[in-house]
């Protein structure tokens, strides 16, 4: 598989086989992942990278924290309440929220079924592991963010080539404390993101669901390009 064939066919996995990954393969991937491009060569990026016991614990946790009503309250990254507020924006996630459900068979009115739903993003997905990246405080919110997005995406595509699906999403990390007590991450570290990872479960309806994506003409400009197309 080439570059732009993983690109093409990554998509977020919901639903996981129970089979575990393996560190070495799980090395291999970081390896790679390793060489995404960073600021200044900085490579701000620290991984940990987490299954069996420990995983159950923080799923669990996670769930027993969201189900006591105690607020999200990630590290970073915080959701910009403005964002819907801007119409394209909100109509694209709703328009996801629509795919996924229909997929799942989960109507509007089935209360058990959404809440379900929900709390799987806190038990990442129930994929056999999970990566969290961090980073160091001494840096500003927007430079982590963009290096441990490069890091994120080099991953999840390079996962692509080993058969492994992933999903990328901050509710496993919504309680940073529940990720540095079975962890003993430092607060030193500012959790950023959660990777889910697995093998994708075939029979997962919501696997098969493909988010739409804007034309290029909808999201382009082109700047100085008239000479070269009259030519």
């Amino acid at each position: 598989m080439n570059v732009v064939e993983a690109i093409r066919s990554r998509k977020s996995i919901r639903g996981y086989r129970p089979d575990g990954v393996s560190k070495d393969l799980l090395e291999n991937l970081l390896e790679i992942a390793a060489q995404a491009p960073s600021s200044r060569n900085i490579q701000p990026w620290k991984a940990h990278i987490i299954s069996g016991e420990v995983l159950e614990k923080i799923k669990r946790d996670n769930v027993q924290q969201l189900r006591a009503g105690v607020s999200p309250h990630v590290d970073v990254l915080s959701e910009n309440q403005n964002e819907n507020r801007e119409p394209a924006f909100r109509q694209r996630q709703i328009t996801v929220a629509k795919q996924l459900f229909r997929a799942m068979d989960i109507q509007r009115e089935d209360i058990k079924g959404r809440t379900e739903w929900l709390l799987r993003g806190f038990r990442f997905f129930d994929a056999p592991a999970a990566i969290i990246l961090s980073s160091s405080p001494a840096l500003i919110e927007a430079v982590m963010a963009f290096n441990v997005a490069l890091f994120v995406q080099t991953f999840c595509l390079a996962a692509v080539d080993f058969q492994l699906g992933t999903c990328i999403a901050q509710q496993g990390v919504s309680y940073p404390e529940v990720i540095r007590h079975h962890t003993g991450m430092p607060e030193s570290e500012r959790i950023i993101i959660g990777i889910s990872v697995g093998y994708p479960d075939p029979a997962f309806a919501a696997n098969d669901v493909l988010t739409e994506r804007e034309p290029v003409n909808a999201f382009a400009q082109w700047h100085g390009f008239e000479e070269i197309r009259n030519r």
